[in-house]
């Protein structure tokens, strides 16, 4: 049976699982204590998305948003500003 020792990551305890149990880098996995055990097992990978397709009908005076335009970022702005000040001044 592989071992391994529990290390410390940061402020969490962590394991290494050894190479022949590790799944994909990246899997998202779910830790819980079951009678003195820990048990580590991957969520599934389908999440159940909401449909919303009868929502609309639900509510009449829901309209659709058609405008997508938002106010620019200070920093944008800013940005901006800068870079027609410094044509103005080289033109």
């Amino acid at each position: 049976m592989p071992r391994t020792k529990i290390f410390k990551s940061g402020n969490s305890a962590a394991v290494r699982l050894p190479a022949s149990f590790a799944p994909p880098p990246g899997t998202l996995v779910e830790v819980r204590e079951e009678a003195g055990r820990w048990v580590i097992e991957p969520v599934p990978a389908e999440v159940p998305l909401i449909n919303l397709d009868g929502i609309y009908g639900a509510c009449p005076g829901i309209k659709p948003i058609t405008d997508r335009s938002f106010d620019e970022r200070p920093s944008e702005r800013m940005a901006r500003e800068a870079a027609e000040r410094a044509a103005k001044t080289q033109g």
